[in-house]
């Protein structure tokens, strides 16, 4: 620990010499087999100044490592780490919002608070740092890599989550700009952006062995403003991901709420990007005006269409009333009626459990701040009761987050390889994942077989077929580092791209295309893929 960093540490909570040494005393114990949490309770702060925060205990452990007194221990890491779900599904993911910007959409569900992008509150977490940081995405960046360090989380693997409305209604240079300063944050450069002309292809080649690897680049935005060649453009700039407004796939419903798009532009807009090999989430709200809980139940079984849309992982956000948008004027003329909670719950329990094994449901409520809902839900915890709603029923949920295996061991020699088979826009798809003996999901690949008359217009996907996503899970650790039994780093990720080059070849494609991120590219360069303009390419033979 360096004089500045004990300076930090005695700061943020008054600590004193004499706290350094009960943070080693109780390093001590808990390395010694002893249970984190009692141990802290067991050894309270003098003064009656409470416990000893998990961040003071992991700068006491890296200075133990750094002064090489202890070797580095992943286990005892992951014992005092805070928030340890932050990393369970194997990255670390940074937000990032982009500067409040006009929308071409009229939603009148979404609410508007100047100085902010649309659809955006103050209090929001991710926008609340916006803010801070005056939406300058190097200091977001780099921030979060300090907070995320400082609390024991590794951050070697990082997935970029740029939110902020609709992406591709920026201008062209900002998108540019916005994006390379991410990436020189990752790679700890250039922090007061004054040296020239940088290359953002030259930035990106430091990251591919930076020291903060980007993993994943996600952006959102609408489907009426997907093309061909801003999917191109996002490609060359490292997007991997995108998430889409899609709201309803009910026309009436999209236009009483002034949407700006039919289901049809949304259904079209998927098929294009995933025919660019872009991972897919897609928002869907219930609640809006003009639906009703059944409807709703008819709706949500309308993204799971043969041919359709089939998301690949899925936020719900239901509507929620707040003051500050126009929906509000319609609420008190009586022509909407947000759901009471129950009803809501009642809904969230009736769907959850249809939702396909290949699909990953990442939000069921937004975080809205409570002090913001007009009338209807306030509760953000409602994953909860939804859950605790299904366990009543006796029903559960397959989607990928409810079976991760997270803290789970793995015995490979248990694991059973499924592939999951189902048509999606212009593709066939290929679920392919590994799963204990309890069904719990401990890594997949997607593969995309694309009906050849529909291949996305680049020359590398001509005759391909697409690895859109391999993803292997377990408590994120660093590259290099032994798992303790997690699933990381154990050889699954390449068993399932060689399960994937066989299914291809066999059905007479003659390239295996991935859509790597920056930070993946020598993962993929090892496993024989080369890198080619907008994707990474391996011959089949």
């Amino acid at each position: 620990m360096t004089e500045d960093e004990r300076k930090r540490w005695r700061q943020r909570r008054q600590y004193s010499d004499e706290d350094l040494a009960l943070a080693n005393r109780i390093l001590e114990e808990i390395k010694s087999g002893a249970d984190s949490r009692k141990v802290i309770r067991a050894n309270p702060l003098p003064g009656g100044r409470g416990f000893l925060a998990k961040h003071a205990l992991v700068a006491a452990y890296r200075e133990k490592v750094a002064q090489g007194e202890w070797e580095d221990d992943p286990v005892l890491l992951s014992k005092i780490r805070m928030k340890p779900i932050r990393t369970l599904s194997g990255v670390t993911t940074i937000t990032v919002l982009t500067k409040p910007h006009p929308c071409p959409g009229e939603c009148i569900f979404c609410p508007t608070e100047e100085g902010l992008p649309q659809s955006y509150l103050s209090d929001e977490p991710g926008a609340r740092r916006g803010v801070e940081h005056a939406f300058d995405p190097y200091t977001q960046v780099a921030s979060r890599l300090k907070a995320l360090h400082e609390v024991g989380h590794p951050t070697d693997k990082v997935e970029l989550l740029i939110l902020g409305g609709s992406w591709t209604a920026y201008p062209a240079s900002y998108r540019e700009w916005f994006i390379r300063r991410c990436f020189e944050a990752l790679n700890l450069q250039n922090p007061d952006d004054n040296q020239g002309e940088v290359s953002l292809t030259e930035v990106q080649k430091t990251n591919s062995q930076s020291r903060h690897r980007n993993v994943g680049l996600v952006i959102e935005t609408r489907p009426d403003l997907i093309n061909v060649n801003n999917l191109i453009e996002m490609r060359r700039q490292g997007v991997t991901k995108l998430q889409l407004g899609v709201q309803s796939m009910d026309d009436h419903v999209l236009e009483l709420n002034q949407r700006g798009h039919s289901a049809r532009q949304a259904e079209d807009a998927v098929r294009l990007v995933r025919a660019a090999g872009y991972k897919v989430v897609v928002h869907w709200m219930p609640n809006l005006l003009g639906a009703t809980p059944q409807s709703d139940r008819e709706d949500f079984a309308r993204l799971w269409r043969k041919g359709g849309i089939n998301p690949d992982e899925l936020k719900i956000y239901p509507c929620q009333l707040l003051r500050n948008s126009e929906l509000f004027v319609y609420w008190q003329r009586g022509e909407y009626k947000p759901y009471t909670e129950e009803a809501l719950i009642d809904l969230l329990a009736d769907i959850k459990p249809t939702v396909p094994r290949f699909c990953r449901i990442n939000r069921v409520i937004r975080d809205i701040p409570s002090n913001h809902v007009v009338e209807g839900n306030r509760n953000t915890s409602l994953r909860q009761d939804v859950a605790l709603e299904m366990k009543q029923r006796g029903t559960v949920c397959q989607c990928i987050r409810c079976r991760e295996i997270r803290k789970g061991k793995i015995d490979d020699k248990e694991l059973v390889l499924d592939n999951l088979v189902y048509q999606a826009g212009w593709a066939e798809e290929h679920f392919l994942s590994y799963n204990t003996q309890d069904d719990h999901i401990v890594g997949f690949l997607r593969l995309s077989l694309p009906e050849k008359e529909h291949f996305f217009p680049v020359e590398e996907l001509r005759d391909a077929a697409i690895i859109r996503e391999v993803h292997v899970y377990g408590q994120s650790i660093e590259v290099g580092g032994e798992g303790g039994g997690s699933a990381q780093h154990r050889g699954l990720g390449s068993n399932l791209i060689e399960k994937a080059a066989e299914i291809a070849r066999s059905r007479g494609y003659r390239k295996l295309t991935v859509i790597s991120a920056v930070g993946t590219r020598e993962y993929y360069a090892a496993r024989g893929f080369e890198l080619g303009e907008l994707y990474m390419v391996r011959e089949l033979r």
